[in-house]
């Protein structure tokens, strides 16, 4: 079973709908006893990195979410639950994040080296680029994914970033090191490529694909 973190700020929904198409079994919880119990979690988000990371550490998830994975238990970040796996944003003033992976959060500039603009947030499909074998990646193609974002994590930790798309900057678009997963791309939202990564990672909190 996969546990769904809800704090008010994701997207439970399209996640827990994209689930049942996998006839795979979750729970939405609030509570870190009821989520302790699954086998692996599920970090959604949309909105602020400054709100979302107050009410995480508000309702001890933050310290919930750092304990489950240094015990080893799976986790998967996606858009800004993705972000908030990382050291700091800068977004509404500098904030920590989980601290999980190596990296900030920074703001799309929406003007390139030349001095031409271009829209922020970065809206719509994009395609993936492949940086790095993992598990959470088997049997994917390069296709396209469904972004809604308007900041990006830079990191200097090349070895974290196992996909990546353009867009005027190269923006990680799949994270993982360990047991620890992001897409900032939503894959409930991205059709069969984003419907077999969540199979994917399935595999891997059931132990049939090695993280």
């Amino acid at each position: 079973m996969i546990g769904i973190i809800d704090y008010g700020m994701g997207n439970l929904y399209s996640v827990s709908k994209a689930l049942e198409r996998l006839n795979y079994e979750y729970v939405i919880s609030a509570d870190p006893k009821r989520l302790k119990e699954t086998k692996g979690l599920i970090l959604p988000g949309v909105g602020s990195f400054r709100d979302a990371m107050h009410i995480l550490n508000e309702t001890g998830l933050a310290d919930f979410i750092r304990a489950a994975v240094g015990e080893g238990t799976p986790l998967l970040g996606i858009c800004l639950g993705m972000q908030l796996l990382f050291e700091e944003s800068e977004e509404n003033g500098l904030t920590e994040g989980l601290n999980l992976l190596k990296g900030r959060v920074v703001r799309f500039p929406g003007i390139t080296a030349n001095g031409e603009t271009y829209k922020v947030p970065h809206m719509g499909w994009n395609r993936l680029q492949f940086r790095h074998p993992s598990p959470l990646l088997t049997n994917v193609e390069e296709g396209y994914v469904y972004f809604v974002h308007s900041y990006y994590v830079d990191t200097d930790e090349e070895s974290v970033v196992l996909a990546s798309s353009m867009y005027d900057v190269e923006v990680p678009a799949v994270v993982g090191k360990g047991h620890v997963f992001g897409t900032q791309f939503h894959p409930e939202k991205s059709s069969y490529i984003g419907m077999k990564i969540l199979q994917n990672y399935a595999n891997i909190v059931e132990g049939k694909g090695e993280a």
